[in-house]
C-alpha cells in the first residue's frame, strides 16, 4: 500500500494493547448482510502503559488489521470509528481502503488540517460516514460533501427530526443508515423514510407467534436430527436426507465448505454421513435449521452468521478451557446454535426445550444463562452487544479465568469460519 502519510504531517505512532473486539451488523433493505461496525474496547485488566496519546481505537485497529482484517469482516464492509487523532496518524498503512468505511462523529472539532488530511484520504480512496448527525448544523455542512454515509440514532433522534433530515440527505445522494435499529417496528420506520441500511439486533428478537408450526423443510431436518441423536443406521438416515431434496442439496453444500475441512470433496449422502460422523452431522443439520429458510429472500442471513459465530465461538472456548473434557465443544456448540432457535421458530425457548431433548446444563444455560455453558453463551451475548454490556465482560473473563488477548484470538477465529460457512451455505 502506498504512502499517503501527509509530507505537512509527522504521523503518530501506534502502541497496541489489550483490547475487546465486537461487531455488529448492518444490513440492507432486504435485510441482506451489508457491513459490520468494529467495536473496539480498552480492557481494564492486564497493563494499559500508553506512551502515545492517540486514541485507544487506533490501537486496536493496527492490531486488528495486522492479525487479518478479512476474518473480521468476511466480504462485508467494515466500519471502524476514528477520531482527529486517528484522522492524523498513520493507521491507514493498515487499512484495506476497499473495505473499510471511517466513521467520524458530527460533533469532532474539524480544523483545516483535519478538512484537509480528511480530502487527502478520499483522494486516496478511503470512503467516510458522518456518525450521530441529529441536526442540519454548519458543522455537518462542512463534512457532508466528503462523506458518502450518514448515520443517525433511531433510538434517541425525534421522529419528525429523521421526516426532516432523510430527504434532505437522500438530495444529496447521501446512503442513510439507521443506528440502534432494535424493534421491527423502527426497522418498518426506517424504510418509510428512504433508509438505505439498518444497524442493530432487530432482526435476532424473537417475535412469539402462538400455534406457529414449522415449515416442511425445518420438519425433514428435525426428524433427521432424531434419527442422528436415536444411533438409527446411517442407511436409515440416508433415506431420510434423499426424501427432501432440497435437504440432501443444502447438506452436499454445507459439508463441502471450507469449514469441515474435508481433504476432498463429498459428492454423495452416504460419504457426507459416512465422513461426517454422527456429532458432525447433528452441527451440520443444526446449522441447516437456519440456512434453509434463508433461501426466502436471504432475509434470514444475519440469523444463520450470528447462529453459526455463537456457536463457533462458545465451542473454541469450550475446547480452551476444559481441554480435557472431550464433549465440551460439542455441547457449548449446541448452547449457542440452539440460543438463537426461540427467533428462528418464534416460539418461546421453554417450548422449543420441551419438543427438543437436551441434557440438563443445555437447558439451564438456554432459559437462564446459567452454568459453564451460560457463562460462555453470556459473554458470547456481551461482545454482540458490546457498547450496552461492555461492564459484564471482565467479571465474566475473570469467572472463566481467561484473558482479552486469548478472547480477541477465538473471536476472529470463529469470524472467519462462520462467513466462510454462510459464504458457502447460501
Amino acid at each position: 500500500m502506498i504512502d499517503i502519510s501527509s509530507n505537512d504531517i509527522t504521523p503518530k505512532p501506534l502502541r497496541v494493547r489489550e483490547f475487546y473486539l465486537g461487531r455488529q451488523p448492518i444490513l440492507d433493505r432486504n435485510q441482506a448482510l451489508f457491513g459490520y461496525e468494529l467495536l473496539f474496547r480498552n480492557a481494564p485488566v492486564g497493563p494499559a502503559n500508553i506512551t502515545s496519546d492517540l486514541s485507544a481505537t487506533a490501537s486496536v485497529i493496527a492490531h486488528a488489521s495486522q492479525l487479518g482484517m478479512e476474518k473480521v469482516i468476511g466480504d462485508a464492509l467494515g466500519f471502524v470509528n476514528v477520531d482527529a487523532d486517528v484522522i492524523m496518524s498513520d493507521i491507514f498503512v493498515f487499512l484495506p481502503r476497499e473495505k473499510v468505511v471511517l466513521e467520524i462523529v458530527e460533533s469532532m472539532p474539524v480544523t483545516p488540517e483535519v478538512h484537509a488530511r480528511i480530502s487527502e484520504l478520499v483522494g486516496h480512496g478511503f470512503t467516510f460516514a458522518l456518525e450521530n448527525v441529529v441536526a442540519d448544523t454548519s458543522q455537518v455542512q462542512e463534512l457532508l460533501p466528503l462523506v458518502q454515509y450518514v448515520k443517525m440514532d433511531m433510538s434517541t433522534v425525534d421522529p419528525k427530526v429523521l421526516a426532516a433530515l432523510a430527504p434532505r440527505f437522500k438530495r444529496e445522494q447521501k446512503k442513510l443508515v439507521a443506528e440502534k435499529v432494535e424493534t421491527r417496528e423502527e426497522f418498518k420506520s426506517g424504510l418509510d423514510l428512504g433508509f438505505d441500511y439498518f444497524q442493530g439486533y432487530y432482526f435476532a428478537k424473537p417475535a412469539i407467534m402462538t400455534g406457529k408450526k414449522l415449515s416442511p423443510s425445518q420438519l425433514a431436518v428435525m426428524e433427521l436430527m432424531t434419527l442422528v441423536t436415536s444411533d438409527a443406521d446411517n442407511m436409515d438416515i440416508e433415506r431420510a436426507i434423499k426424501r427432501d431434496v432440497s435437504l440432501a442439496l443444502n447438506l452436499l453444500r454445507l459439508v463441502n465448505t471450507p469449514a469441515v475441512g474435508a481433504r476432498q470433496r463429498i459428492d454423495s449422502l452416504s460419504q457426507a454421513v459416512t465422513v461426517l460422523g454422527r456429532r458432525q452431522l447433528q452441527r451440520w443439520l443444526q446449522i441447516m435449521l437456519y440456512a434453509e429458510p434463508s433461501k426466502r429472500g436471504h432475509s434470514m442471513t444475519p440469523l444463520l452468521m450470528l447462529a453459526t459465530t455463537r456457536g463457533r465461538l462458545l465451542e473454541l472456548l469450550a475446547h480452551k478451557l476444559r481441554p480435557n473434557h472431550a464433549h465440551s465443544a460439542d455441547i457449548a456448540f449446541t448452547v449457542g446454535i440452539m440460543s438463537l432457535m426461540d427467533t428462528l421458530f418464534g416460539v418461546p425457548m421453554s417450548e422449543i426445550l420441551s419438543q427438543i431433548e437436551v441434557i440438563d446444563e443445555v437447558a439451564e444455560a438456554l432459559l437462564s444463562r446459567e452454568g459453564f455453558y451460560g457463562d460462555l453463551l453470556r459473554l458470547a451475548e456481551c461482545i454482540e452487544r458490546i457498547e450496552d454490556m461492555e461492564g459484564e465482560i471482565v467479571p465474566t473473563l475473570r469467572d472463566l479465568a481467561m484473558s482479552p488477548d486469548d478472547l480477541v484470538e477465538l473471536e476472529m477465529a470463529a469470524y472467519e469460519w462462520s462467513d466462510n460457512v454462510v459464504r458457502y451455505a447460501l
